[in-house]
């Protein structure tokens, strides 16, 4: 009942006075990474769920914490008598007691397919058949000043998520041992594509990385800081591509900068498609992080996180990289430009 009371003290306090007073995750970050700035990704992370909706409230039921993120009608109690762990995550994610829904947790994901920064997954026909101009990967030779890439949005087409307190992940099952149950808990049909989606991402999470590579995913950005103090250390920086604006439409973007951000040694986490958001982390030694700044054809302007792998000996001959560039494993330093939503640590 005390671990009950204290959570419920916690989240009450985010959901009613986010605005005047930091979160405990940003209250995390600081602690632990008192000389490092938040980068944006993690700010809107955050502030999708957490600072933005006014309607949040917290309530400790029966079995576990229950929060919601709706907006609930004036005067209308909360509920505090479900059974187990029940998580609203607002803007496109997991919706609990919304409107209309009478009470379930709603998770809309997209269509289930490989991630193109597991590298130990083939390609699929629906990637193959995407444009061919798209430089999704390239050669570390094209990224130099002057040089012109074809590239749509840097933004993923992964459903919004929210960054859920490590409190709260930590109570919710991300195992394939309770996979029925994690479906119950999203209100997900076992044979829907959400369905195919919770499985598939869990499923990567829990094999073993390639040969070289420490790999962990992070259900909260506590665990994520974690992770990366243990391998690099507190000295870290953290960048992600940054966009004076977004934009929908395939065009030309001219490189008019290139910056090395690290020494081969760094963490990448990569967003992945799930109810809430999971970062795919992984450790290795031989890649390299790159600021580059961009023009586009419209005249926008974007700050960009390329990466490039110098050993690609144990990605999958299949992978979506090497079909694209008609190169095989091991052969050549292949690079690709990191979404919005992702991250990469590097020491300082």
């Amino acid at each position: 009942m005390e671990f009950k009371l204290h959570l419920l003290f916690t989240f009450l306090s985010v959901a009613v006075f986010a605005s005047h007073a930091a979160l405990p995750t940003v209250v995390y970050w600081n602690s632990k990474l008192p000389q490092t700035p938040m980068p944006k990704v993690v700010k809107d992370l955050l502030h999708n769920g957490w600072l933005e909706d006014k309607g949040s409230s917290v309530v400790v039921g029966k079995g576990g914490v229950n929060v919601n993120t709706g907006k609930p009608k004036p005067h209308r109690a909360a509920p505090s008598t479900h059974k187990g762990t029940r998580v609203g995550v607002g803007k496109g994610g997991v919706i609990v007691n919304a409107p209309g829904r009478k009470g379930k947790p709603v998770y809309v994901g997209v269509k289930p397919g490989p991630d193109p920064f597991n590298y130990q997954y083939a390609a699929t026909e629906d990637q193959l058949n995407e444009n061919p101009n798209v430089a999704l990967f390239f050669f570390e030779k094209d990224l130099h000043l002057g040089s012109t890439m074809n590239l749509h949005s840097f933004k993923t087409s992964n459903t919004p998520s929210t960054l859920l307190p490590k409190e709260v992940s930590d109570s919710i099952p991300f195992s394939s041992k309770y996979i029925p149950q994690i479906y119950q808990k999203f209100s997900v049909k076992p044979e829907s594509p959400e369905a195919e989606i919770i499985k598939k991402t869990i499923k990567e999470c829990e094999e073993p990385g390639i040969k070289g590579e420490e790999k962990y995913c992070a259900t909260s950005l506590e665990s994520m800081i974690d992770f990366t103090i243990s391998k690099l250390g507190k000295d870290v920086q953290a960048i992600s591509t940054e966009t004076e604006k977004e934009t929908t439409q395939l065009q030309k973007y001219t490189i008019e900068g290139v910056k090395k951000m690290n020494k081969d040694k760094s963490v990448i986490c990569h967003k992945q498609n799930y109810p809430y958001v999971v970062f795919y982390c992984h450790k290795t030694q031989t890649t390299k992080a790159f600021e580059v700044s961009l023009l586009g054809a419209d005249g926008t302007k974007a700050k960009a996180v390329a990466v490039c792998h110098k050993d690609t000996s144990e990605w999958n001959p299949k992978h979506l990289a090497f079909q694209v560039l008609k190169v095989k494993p091991g052969s050549v330093p292949i690079c690709h430009f990191l979404p919005e939503d992702h991250i990469v640590w590097i020491p300082k």
